[in-house]
C-alpha cells in the first residue's frame, strides 16, 4: 500500500480530486486530498496574511500529524510551489514528487518568477485578493472543463486567492530534497497562448495526458492510471 497526498491548485479545494480518490483507494492505497486554508471544508478562514507558507504549513503539518512516510506527493498547477516547499520541509517523508500540469520552481522563486503572466492577475487584484481565471470559449472552458455540469461543479469550489500566495518564495535549500524522484504530468492538446511550460530537467520522468488543465475532473481514469504506476 502506498500513500498518496493530493494537493489542489489555486482557487480550487480538495473536492477537485473526488473522481480520482476512489480509483486509487480501490487499488488498495491510502489517499488524502485536503483543502488548503481558506478553501473548501478547511476550518481555517482566508485572511490577507494567508500565503504560500500557510499552505506549506497545512500540508507538512498533515504529513507529520498523520505520521505519513513514503508519500507520493502530488501538486496540481499552483500547488507545484506548495509541494516543492513541503518536500524541502520534510524530505525524509517523501517518496516521489509529482508535478501535475504544475509550476516547477527553483529555490527562492515565487509564482511570478515561474509564470510571469501571474503578475497580470496580481495587478488586477481587488482588496488583495486574486480572482479565478475566467471561463474561456471551447475547447478551453473553465480550467479546461467544458461539460456544463462539470463547469458548475468546478465553479462551486472556486474562491479568491490572497496576493501573498503568489509573492512568497519557495524554499528548496535542503540537500536531501534533490534526491527525491520527480515525475511531471503534462496536460496537452488544449494549450492557451501566453501560458508556457519550463523544460523538464534531464533525468526526470515526463508523462502526457490529452486533457485540459483540470485533468482530475475531465479524465480521472487516465490520471489515476498514471498515478498508480508510482504506487
Amino acid at each position: 500500500m502506498s500513500t498518496y497526498l493530493l494537493v489542489h491548485g489555486a482557487w480550487h479545494d480538495g473536492r477537485a480530486w473526488d473522481r480520482v480518490v476512489p480509483l486509487l483507494t480501490a487499488a488498495g492505497h491510502r489517499v488524502l486530498a485536503p483543502s488548503l486554508t481558506g478553501h473548501g471544508d478547511s476550518p481555517h478562514p482566508m485572511t490577507p496574511s494567508v500565503g504560500l507558507e500557510t499552505y506549506v504549513d497545512d500540508v507538512a503539518g498533515l504529513i507529520v500529524a498523520e505520521n505519513l512516510t513514503d508519500v507520493i506527493l502530488v501538486g496540481h498547477s499552483y500547488a507545484g510551489l506548495v509541494v516543492s516547499s513541503v518536500a524541502n520541509r520534510v524530505p525524509d517523508r517523501i517518496a516521489t514528487l509529482v508535478y501535475l500540469d504544475a509550476m516547477v520552481p527553483v529555490d527562492g522563486e515565487t509564482a511570478v518568477d515561474v509564470m510571469p503572466i501571474t503578475q497580470v492577475l496580481i495587478d488586477a487584484a481587488a482588496d488583495g485578493r486574486v480572482g479565478p481565471l475566467p471561463e474561456l470559449p471551447a475547447p478551453h472552458g473553465l480550467f479546461g472543463v467544458t461539460d456544463p455540469d462539470d463547469v458548475a461543479w468546478v465553479r462551486s469550489m472556486l474562491v479568491d486567492e490572497p496576493v501573498l500566495a503568489y509573492q512568497q518564495p519557495v524554499r528548496l535549500d535542503h540537500p536531501a530534497v534533490a534526491t527525491i524522484p520527480r515525475t511531471h504530468i503534462h496536460c496537452v492538446g488544449f494549450e492557451i497562448d501566453g501560458i508556457t511550460r519550463r523544460p523538464v530537467p534531464a533525468g526526470e520522468t515526463v508523462w502526457e495526458l490529452h486533457s485540459g488543465h483540470d485533468c482530475m475532473v475531465t479524465v480521472p481514469d487516465e490520471l489515476a492510471e498514471l498515478l498508480l504506476k508510482l504506487g
